[in-house]
């Protein structure tokens, strides 16, 4: 059973992302990837808030925990994608944006996280 949780919530996840992106692509354009680095970033936001909420304030149902952070947030984040990005801008000599861009993803995800758990002690 937590199998299918986990398959409906990641596919769930992966529309999102895919939507996410989108919106984000469309509104800064394809040069840097904005779309990727956001949705890493709203994911780690939510699931330190998430992982906060429920480890301090309320005790939820188990598979409710495996449909939100393993499978709906996992079908979200591309760190998959991110890791790709980089590269590919690596390899078409863009090193100032690689570099931006695995800089921005890792202090900006850490940061959102660090939010999201400390936003969660307010609930």
């Amino acid at each position: 059973m937590k199998y299918l949780i986990v398959f409906v919530g990641g596919g769930f996840g992966a529309a999102c992302r895919y939507w996410m992106q989108g919106v984000v692509y469309a509104l800064f354009g394809s040069g840097f990837p904005y779309g990727t680095l956001s949705v890493n970033v709203i994911g780690s936001l939510l699931i330190g808030l998430l992982m906060s909420v429920f480890e301090v304030r309320f005790v939820v149902q188990p598979m409710l925990r495996v449909f939100l952070t393993i499978g709906v947030l996992g079908g979200f984040t591309t760190f998959s994608s991110f890791s790709y990005e980089t590269m590919a801008l690596l390899r078409d000599g863009s090193y100032a944006l690689g570099l931006l861009n695995v800089a921005g993803s890792v202090i900006l995800c850490l940061a959102a996280t660090w939010i999201g758990l400390t936003a969660g002690k307010l609930f």
